[in-house]
């Protein structure tokens, strides 16, 4: 068994940084059940993926994709060309035109102009009423 160290690693991936993300990333799909491409020779995962990296036995492409899909909170789902069509044909018989949405906005700036007319702010108060409530 031949030690694997950093430097073998640094030659395949030259940040430091990105070199322990994608070893972390394979040593945990090394976990959850995914084939070896190396013989693990009794070495733990994070051992068995810093090997895999330094053989070139796996892609780092590959892994900084798993690496992005792992970080994703929300996945992308593939959207077939049937869907898309329904889509288009609903969305065509409603036939919303841009004077609609005119409308519309002019409508929020009416409903808007009518809230703050009815807040009426502060109001100016004589310099007699105010010495008058001092006293």
């Amino acid at each position: 068994m031949a030690r694997v160290t950093v430097e073998d690693c640094i030659e395949k991936i030259p940040n430091r940084f990105d070199l322990v993300l994608a070893a972390a990333q394979r040593a945990r799909d090394v976990s959850s059940g995914n084939p070896l491409t190396i013989d693990r020779d009794n070495d733990k995962n994070p051992v068995v993926a810093l090997r895999e990296i330094a053989d070139e036995t796996i892609d780092p492409d590959f892994l900084r994709d798993e690496i992005i899909k792992s970080l994703q909170k929300l996945s992308n789902p593939e959207v077939s060309n049937e869907d898309e069509e329904d889509e288009l044909e609903e969305n065509s018989d409603t036939k919303y035109s841009i004077g609609d949405e005119l409308a519309e906005f002019k409508n929020n700036i009416e409903q808007n102009n009518e809230l703050n007319s009815l807040q009426s702010g502060f109001q100016d108060v004589e310099e007699d009423l105010i010495k008058a409530e001092d006293l």
